[in-house]
Protein backbone atom coordinates (compact mmCIF):
# COMPACT_ATOMS: atom_id res chain seq x y z
CA UNK A 1 0.00 0.00 0.00
CA UNK A 2 1.56 3.26 -1.11
CA UNK A 3 -1.02 5.84 -0.05
CA UNK A 4 -3.39 6.31 2.90
CA UNK A 5 -6.48 4.18 2.86
CA UNK A 6 -9.57 5.40 1.06
CA UNK A 7 -11.89 5.75 4.02
CA UNK A 8 -15.64 5.23 3.71
CA UNK A 9 -17.40 8.21 2.16
CA UNK A 10 -19.61 9.57 4.97
CA UNK A 11 -22.35 10.39 2.47
CA UNK A 12 -22.26 7.21 0.33
CA UNK A 13 -24.64 4.33 1.19
CA UNK A 14 -22.88 1.27 2.59
CA UNK A 15 -24.00 -2.34 2.28
CA UNK A 16 -22.31 -2.82 5.66
CA UNK A 17 -24.92 -0.49 7.18
CA UNK A 18 -27.92 -1.85 5.30
CA UNK A 19 -27.84 0.93 2.70
CA UNK A 20 -27.44 3.74 5.23
CA UNK A 21 -24.71 6.30 4.81
CA UNK A 22 -22.19 6.55 7.67
CA UNK A 23 -23.49 10.06 8.36
CA UNK A 24 -27.07 8.84 8.76
CA UNK A 25 -26.05 5.81 10.81
CA UNK A 26 -24.08 8.01 13.22
CA UNK A 27 -26.94 10.51 13.41
CA UNK A 28 -29.80 8.05 13.91
CA UNK A 29 -28.34 4.86 15.44
CA UNK A 30 -24.87 5.28 16.96
CA UNK A 31 -25.19 5.16 20.77
CA UNK A 32 -28.98 5.40 20.40
CA UNK A 33 -30.63 2.22 19.10
CA UNK A 34 -29.82 -1.20 17.63
CA UNK A 35 -29.59 -1.91 13.92
CA UNK A 36 -29.93 -5.34 12.30
CA UNK A 37 -28.33 -5.64 8.85
CA UNK A 38 -28.97 -8.72 6.76
CA UNK A 39 -25.96 -9.56 4.57
CA UNK A 40 -23.86 -6.65 5.75
CA UNK A 41 -20.95 -8.57 4.19
CA UNK A 42 -22.55 -10.74 1.48
CA UNK A 43 -20.88 -14.12 1.05
CA UNK A 44 -18.64 -13.57 4.06
CA UNK A 45 -16.48 -16.54 5.01
CA UNK A 46 -14.32 -16.44 8.09
CA UNK A 47 -10.60 -16.62 7.26
CA UNK A 48 -10.09 -18.03 10.75
CA UNK A 49 -11.08 -21.63 11.56
CA UNK A 50 -12.22 -22.86 15.00
CA UNK A 51 -9.02 -24.92 15.23
CA UNK A 52 -6.88 -21.85 14.54
CA UNK A 53 -8.82 -19.87 17.15
CA UNK A 54 -8.24 -22.61 19.72
CA UNK A 55 -4.56 -22.64 18.82
CA UNK A 56 -4.31 -18.90 19.46
CA UNK A 57 -6.02 -19.36 22.82
CA UNK A 58 -3.13 -21.65 23.79
CA UNK A 59 -0.56 -18.90 23.33
CA UNK A 60 0.68 -16.94 26.34
CA UNK A 61 0.54 -13.61 24.49
CA UNK A 62 -3.17 -13.90 23.67
CA UNK A 63 -6.09 -12.94 25.94
CA UNK A 64 -8.75 -15.66 25.94
CA UNK A 65 -11.64 -16.99 28.03
CA UNK A 66 -13.63 -20.21 28.15
CA UNK A 67 -17.22 -19.91 29.39
CA UNK A 68 -19.29 -22.96 30.37
CA UNK A 69 -22.95 -23.07 31.37
CA UNK A 70 -24.85 -25.59 33.51
CA UNK A 71 -22.10 -26.13 36.05
CA UNK A 72 -22.48 -26.12 39.84
CA UNK A 73 -26.28 -26.38 39.92
CA UNK A 74 -27.09 -24.24 36.92
CA UNK A 75 -24.29 -21.72 37.36
CA UNK A 76 -21.58 -20.52 35.06
CA UNK A 77 -17.83 -21.10 35.00
CA UNK A 78 -15.18 -18.86 33.44
CA UNK A 79 -11.57 -19.85 32.84
CA UNK A 80 -8.87 -17.58 31.47
CA UNK A 81 -6.15 -18.70 29.06
CA UNK A 82 -3.65 -19.64 28.01
CA UNK A 83 -5.10 -23.11 27.50
CA UNK A 84 -3.66 -26.39 26.28
CA UNK A 85 -5.06 -29.11 24.04
CA UNK A 86 -6.38 -31.14 26.96
CA UNK A 87 -8.62 -28.22 27.98
CA UNK A 88 -10.56 -28.60 24.73
CA UNK A 89 -10.63 -32.38 24.36
CA UNK A 90 -12.44 -32.73 27.68
CA UNK A 91 -15.25 -30.27 26.91
CA UNK A 92 -18.91 -31.32 26.62
CA UNK A 93 -20.71 -31.28 23.27
CA UNK A 94 -22.94 -28.33 24.20
CA UNK A 95 -23.13 -25.08 26.19
CA UNK A 96 -19.62 -23.67 26.08
CA UNK A 97 -17.99 -20.70 24.33
CA UNK A 98 -14.37 -19.75 23.61
CA UNK A 99 -13.63 -16.00 23.34
CA UNK A 100 -10.33 -14.59 22.04
CA UNK A 101 -9.69 -10.83 22.23
CA UNK A 102 -7.53 -8.34 20.31
CA UNK A 103 -7.10 -10.65 17.35
CA UNK A 104 -6.32 -7.85 14.88
CA UNK A 105 -3.24 -7.06 16.98
CA UNK A 106 -1.94 -10.60 16.53
CA UNK A 107 -3.08 -11.32 12.97
CA UNK A 108 -2.41 -8.33 10.69
CA UNK A 109 -4.34 -10.00 7.87
CA UNK A 110 -7.56 -9.47 9.84
CA UNK A 111 -7.15 -5.69 9.96
CA UNK A 112 -8.56 -5.23 6.47
CA UNK A 113 -11.93 -6.39 7.78
CA UNK A 114 -11.94 -3.43 10.17
CA UNK A 115 -11.27 -0.84 7.45
CA UNK A 116 -14.99 -0.39 6.59
CA UNK A 117 -15.63 0.64 10.20
CA UNK A 118 -13.13 3.51 10.09
CA UNK A 119 -15.88 6.06 9.58
CA UNK A 120 -15.53 6.04 13.37
CA UNK A 121 -12.20 7.45 14.54
CA UNK A 122 -9.46 4.99 15.48
CA UNK A 123 -9.13 6.22 19.06
CA UNK A 124 -12.60 4.84 19.77
CA UNK A 125 -11.90 1.35 18.39
CA UNK A 126 -11.02 -1.22 21.01
CA UNK A 127 -10.54 -4.59 19.36
CA UNK A 128 -11.76 -7.47 17.28
CA UNK A 129 -12.91 -10.31 19.52
CA UNK A 130 -13.84 -13.67 18.00
CA UNK A 131 -15.98 -16.24 19.77
CA UNK A 132 -16.58 -19.88 18.89
CA UNK A 133 -19.56 -21.65 20.44
CA UNK A 134 -20.98 -25.15 20.29
CA UNK A 135 -24.76 -25.76 20.28
CA UNK A 136 -26.35 -23.83 23.16
CA UNK A 137 -23.11 -21.93 23.78
CA UNK A 138 -23.58 -18.48 25.30
CA UNK A 139 -22.18 -16.03 27.83
CA UNK A 140 -25.64 -15.38 29.22
CA UNK A 141 -27.94 -12.35 28.94
CA UNK A 142 -25.91 -9.25 29.82
CA UNK A 143 -25.20 -5.60 29.06
CA UNK A 144 -21.95 -4.07 27.79
CA UNK A 145 -20.41 -0.66 28.39
CA UNK A 146 -19.32 -0.25 24.77
CA UNK A 147 -20.67 -0.07 21.22
CA UNK A 148 -20.34 -3.33 19.34
CA UNK A 149 -20.94 -4.68 15.83
CA UNK A 150 -21.73 -8.41 16.01
CA UNK A 151 -20.85 -10.00 12.68
CA UNK A 152 -21.90 -13.61 12.16
CA UNK A 153 -18.90 -15.37 10.62
CA UNK A 154 -19.93 -19.04 10.64
CA UNK A 155 -23.05 -21.00 11.58
CA UNK A 156 -26.17 -19.51 13.13
CA UNK A 157 -26.66 -17.59 16.36
CA UNK A 158 -29.93 -16.44 17.87
CA UNK A 159 -29.83 -12.92 19.32
CA UNK A 160 -32.44 -11.53 21.68
CA UNK A 161 -32.41 -7.95 22.95
CA UNK A 162 -34.27 -5.80 25.45
CA UNK A 163 -33.90 -2.02 25.07
CA UNK A 164 -35.49 -1.19 28.43
CA UNK A 165 -33.24 0.05 31.27
CA UNK A 166 -31.62 -2.67 33.38
CA UNK A 167 -32.08 -2.41 37.14
CA UNK A 168 -28.89 -2.31 39.16
CA UNK A 169 -29.89 -5.36 41.20
CA UNK A 170 -30.86 -7.50 38.19
CA UNK A 171 -27.68 -9.60 38.16
CA UNK A 172 -26.97 -13.12 39.32
CA UNK A 173 -25.08 -13.13 42.63
CA UNK A 174 -21.70 -14.76 43.13
CA UNK A 175 -20.89 -14.95 39.42
CA UNK A 176 -17.70 -13.81 37.67
CA UNK A 177 -19.81 -12.81 34.68
CA UNK A 178 -22.38 -10.03 35.14
CA UNK A 179 -25.32 -12.12 33.93
CA UNK A 180 -28.85 -10.78 34.18
CA UNK A 181 -31.11 -12.51 36.66
CA UNK A 182 -34.22 -11.63 34.68
CA UNK A 183 -34.29 -11.12 30.90
CA UNK A 184 -37.48 -10.52 28.89
CA UNK A 185 -36.54 -9.94 25.23
CA UNK A 186 -38.40 -7.53 22.98
CA UNK A 187 -36.74 -8.66 19.72
CA UNK A 188 -35.55 -12.04 18.49
CA UNK A 189 -33.43 -12.73 15.37
CA UNK A 190 -31.33 -15.57 14.00
CA UNK A 191 -28.17 -14.34 12.27
CA UNK A 192 -26.44 -16.24 9.48
CA UNK A 193 -22.97 -15.70 7.96
CA UNK A 194 -22.65 -12.12 6.69
CA UNK A 195 -25.47 -10.78 8.91
CA UNK A 196 -24.59 -8.14 11.50
CA UNK A 197 -26.21 -6.60 14.57
CA UNK A 198 -25.12 -3.23 15.97
CA UNK A 199 -25.77 -2.63 19.67
CA UNK A 200 -25.15 0.61 21.58
CA UNK A 201 -24.03 0.49 25.23
CA UNK A 202 -26.42 -0.67 27.96
CA UNK A 203 -28.69 -2.70 25.68
CA UNK A 204 -29.43 -6.06 27.28
CA UNK A 205 -28.70 -8.89 24.86
CA UNK A 206 -28.38 -12.65 24.76
CA UNK A 207 -26.73 -14.67 21.99
CA UNK A 208 -27.11 -18.45 21.81
CA UNK A 209 -25.45 -20.70 19.23
CA UNK A 210 -27.94 -22.79 17.26
CA UNK A 211 -25.11 -25.09 16.21
CA UNK A 212 -21.34 -24.72 15.98
CA UNK A 213 -20.87 -21.04 15.18
CA UNK A 214 -18.37 -18.21 15.16
CA UNK A 215 -19.13 -14.53 15.82
CA UNK A 216 -16.88 -11.51 15.34
CA UNK A 217 -17.33 -8.61 17.76
CA UNK A 218 -15.93 -5.26 16.65
CA UNK A 219 -15.97 -3.18 19.83
CA UNK A 220 -15.67 0.56 20.39
CA UNK A 221 -14.98 1.74 23.93
CA UNK A 222 -15.51 5.20 25.38
CA UNK A 223 -13.44 6.30 28.40
CA UNK A 224 -15.33 6.69 31.68
CA UNK A 225 -15.13 10.20 33.10
CA UNK A 226 -14.08 8.70 36.45
CA UNK A 227 -11.15 6.89 34.82
CA UNK A 228 -10.05 9.99 32.91
CA UNK A 229 -10.22 12.06 36.08
CA UNK A 230 -8.17 9.51 38.02
CA UNK A 231 -5.51 9.41 35.30
CA UNK A 232 -5.39 13.22 35.13
CA UNK A 233 -5.01 13.50 38.91
CA UNK A 234 -2.16 10.96 38.74
CA UNK A 235 -0.51 13.04 36.02
CA UNK A 236 -0.75 16.27 38.00
CA UNK A 237 0.37 14.55 41.19
CA UNK A 238 3.50 13.20 39.50
CA UNK A 239 4.31 16.62 38.06
CA UNK A 240 4.03 18.50 41.37
CA UNK A 241 6.91 19.08 43.74
CA UNK A 242 6.54 17.52 47.15
CA UNK A 243 7.80 20.79 48.63
CA UNK A 244 4.87 22.81 47.29
CA UNK A 245 2.34 23.22 50.09
CA UNK A 246 -0.01 25.56 51.89
CA UNK A 247 1.71 28.61 53.40
CA UNK A 248 0.35 31.21 55.82
CA UNK A 249 3.01 33.69 56.98
CA UNK A 250 1.75 36.61 59.11
CA UNK A 251 -1.57 34.92 59.78
CA UNK A 252 -3.80 36.52 62.43
CA UNK A 253 -4.19 34.85 65.82
CA UNK A 254 -7.10 32.44 66.27
CA UNK A 255 -10.16 33.74 68.08
CA UNK A 256 -11.96 30.39 67.75
CA UNK A 257 -9.41 27.54 67.45
CA UNK A 258 -11.94 25.01 66.14
CA UNK A 259 -12.84 27.09 63.08
CA UNK A 260 -11.38 26.81 59.58
CA UNK A 261 -11.46 30.53 58.85
CA UNK A 262 -12.84 31.82 55.51
CA UNK A 263 -9.42 33.18 54.49
CA UNK A 264 -7.74 29.81 55.13
CA UNK A 265 -10.51 27.95 53.30
CA UNK A 266 -10.26 30.32 50.32
CA UNK A 267 -6.50 29.79 50.09
CA UNK A 268 -6.84 26.00 50.34
CA UNK A 269 -9.48 25.95 47.60
CA UNK A 270 -7.41 28.28 45.43
CA UNK A 271 -4.32 26.10 45.86
CA UNK A 272 -6.16 22.93 44.91
CA UNK A 273 -7.72 24.55 41.86
CA UNK A 274 -4.34 25.83 40.75
CA UNK A 275 -2.80 22.39 41.23
CA UNK A 276 -5.43 20.81 38.98
CA UNK A 277 -5.88 23.64 36.47
CA UNK A 278 -4.88 23.42 32.82
CA UNK A 279 -5.89 25.29 29.71
CA UNK A 280 -7.62 23.48 26.84
CA UNK A 281 -4.39 23.13 24.87
CA UNK A 282 -2.52 21.48 27.75
CA UNK A 283 -5.42 19.19 28.58
CA UNK A 284 -5.87 18.26 24.91
CA UNK A 285 -2.21 17.30 24.57
CA UNK A 286 -2.45 15.17 27.70
CA UNK A 287 -5.51 13.44 26.27
CA UNK A 288 -3.56 12.70 23.09
CA UNK A 289 -0.89 10.96 25.16
CA UNK A 290 -3.35 9.16 27.43
CA UNK A 291 -5.71 7.92 24.71
CA UNK A 292 -2.90 6.40 22.65
CA UNK A 293 -1.44 4.38 25.49
CA UNK A 294 -1.92 0.68 24.60
CA UNK A 295 -4.17 -1.26 26.94
CA UNK A 296 -2.26 -2.23 30.06
CA UNK A 297 -3.57 -5.79 30.23
CA UNK A 298 -2.50 -6.31 26.63
CA UNK A 299 1.00 -4.92 27.02
CA UNK A 300 1.50 -7.06 30.11
CA UNK A 301 1.66 -10.07 27.79
CA UNK A 302 2.16 -8.64 24.28
CA UNK A 303 5.38 -6.68 24.49
CA UNK A 304 6.58 -4.35 21.77
CA UNK A 305 9.72 -5.67 20.09
CA UNK A 306 13.11 -4.97 21.64
CA UNK A 307 14.35 -1.52 20.69
CA UNK A 308 17.18 -1.42 18.18
CA UNK A 309 20.08 0.92 17.50
CA UNK A 310 19.73 3.80 14.99
CA UNK A 311 22.06 1.93 12.61
CA UNK A 312 19.94 -1.21 12.78
CA UNK A 313 16.76 0.82 12.30
CA UNK A 314 18.32 2.53 9.28
CA UNK A 315 19.14 -0.84 7.76
CA UNK A 316 15.52 -1.91 8.24
CA UNK A 317 14.17 1.23 6.57
CA UNK A 318 16.62 1.00 3.68
CA UNK A 319 16.16 -2.73 3.18
CA UNK A 320 12.39 -3.11 3.50
CA UNK A 321 10.01 -2.75 0.60
CA UNK A 322 6.96 -2.63 2.85
CA UNK A 323 6.46 -1.76 6.50
CA UNK A 324 3.57 -2.46 8.85
CA UNK A 325 2.45 -1.03 12.15
CA UNK A 326 2.94 -3.23 15.21
CA UNK A 327 -0.39 -4.70 16.27
CA UNK A 328 -0.36 -3.17 19.76
CA UNK A 329 0.74 0.31 18.60
CA UNK A 330 -1.76 3.17 18.85
CA UNK A 331 -1.32 6.33 16.75
CA UNK A 332 -3.33 9.55 16.59
CA UNK A 333 -2.76 13.22 15.84
CA UNK A 334 -4.08 16.61 16.91
CA UNK A 335 -3.68 19.70 14.75
CA UNK A 336 -2.35 22.97 16.18
CA UNK A 337 -2.09 26.54 14.91
CA UNK A 338 1.62 26.31 14.21
CA UNK A 339 2.38 22.60 14.59
CA UNK A 340 1.05 19.06 14.43
CA UNK A 341 1.08 16.81 17.49
CA UNK A 342 1.63 13.14 16.69
CA UNK A 343 0.93 10.65 19.47
CA UNK A 344 2.44 7.17 19.42
CA UNK A 345 1.83 4.79 22.33
CA UNK A 346 1.41 7.64 24.79
CA UNK A 347 4.37 9.69 23.57
CA UNK A 348 4.00 13.10 21.94
CA UNK A 349 5.96 14.25 18.90
CA UNK A 350 5.55 17.95 18.09
CA UNK A 351 6.17 18.51 14.37
CA UNK A 352 6.05 21.50 11.99
CA UNK A 353 2.93 22.17 9.88
CA UNK A 354 4.53 20.72 6.74
CA UNK A 355 4.50 17.32 8.45
CA UNK A 356 0.73 16.98 7.93
CA UNK A 357 1.06 14.64 4.92
CA UNK A 358 3.50 12.38 6.77
CA UNK A 359 1.40 12.33 9.94
CA UNK A 360 -1.81 11.52 8.06
CA UNK A 361 -0.03 8.69 6.27
CA UNK A 362 1.39 7.26 9.51
CA UNK A 363 -1.96 7.41 11.31
CA UNK A 364 -4.18 6.58 8.35
CA UNK A 365 -2.48 3.46 7.06
CA UNK A 366 -1.69 0.20 8.81
CA UNK A 367 0.95 -0.89 6.32
CA UNK A 368 3.14 1.25 4.13
CA UNK A 369 5.30 1.37 1.05
CA UNK A 370 8.68 2.10 2.62
CA UNK A 371 9.85 4.41 -0.16
CA UNK A 372 6.58 6.37 -0.13
CA UNK A 373 6.89 6.78 3.63
CA UNK A 374 10.47 8.02 3.34
CA UNK A 375 9.48 10.38 0.52
CA UNK A 376 6.75 11.87 2.72
CA UNK A 377 9.27 12.31 5.54
CA UNK A 378 12.03 13.85 3.40
CA UNK A 379 10.75 17.47 3.26
CA UNK A 380 9.79 17.51 6.96
CA UNK A 381 12.43 18.81 9.41
CA UNK A 382 13.09 15.84 11.69
CA UNK A 383 10.92 13.56 9.55
CA UNK A 384 13.64 11.04 8.75
CA UNK A 385 14.65 10.94 12.41
CA UNK A 386 11.02 10.29 13.37
CA UNK A 387 10.84 7.25 11.10
CA UNK A 388 14.10 5.95 12.52
CA UNK A 389 12.77 6.41 16.05
CA UNK A 390 9.51 4.60 15.28
CA UNK A 391 11.38 1.80 13.60
CA UNK A 392 13.90 1.52 16.44
CA UNK A 393 11.04 1.38 18.96
CA UNK A 394 9.37 -1.49 17.09
CA UNK A 395 6.34 0.58 16.08
CA UNK A 396 7.20 0.20 12.38
CA UNK A 397 8.18 -3.32 11.37
CA UNK A 398 9.36 -4.79 8.08
CA UNK A 399 6.84 -7.11 6.44
CA UNK A 400 8.37 -10.56 6.64
CA UNK A 401 9.96 -11.75 3.42
CA UNK A 402 9.35 -8.46 1.61
CA UNK A 403 12.67 -6.81 0.84
CA UNK A 404 13.85 -4.37 -1.79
Amino acid sequence: MTTPHAYPDPHAPMTLLGGLTPARFLRDYWQQRPLLVRQALPGFESPLSPEELAGLACEETVISRLVKEHVAEGGWAVRHGPFDEADFTGLPETHWTLLVSDLEKHLPELRRYLEPFRFIHDWRMDDLMVSYAVPGGSVGPHVDQYDVFLLQAHGRRRWQIDTRPVAGDNFLPDQTLRILRSFDPEEDWVLEPGDMLYLPPQIAHHGVAEGPCMTWSIGFRAPAWRDLLAAWVDERYAAMSGDARYEDPARPPATDPGEIPPADLAQLISGMREAMSADDRELGRWLGRHLTEPKGELLDIMKLPESMSPDAASQVLDGASRLERHGAARLAWIGGLQCVHLYVNGREHTLPPESAVLVRLLCGALDYDAQALQSAAAPVPGGAELLLELCAAGVLLPVAGDER
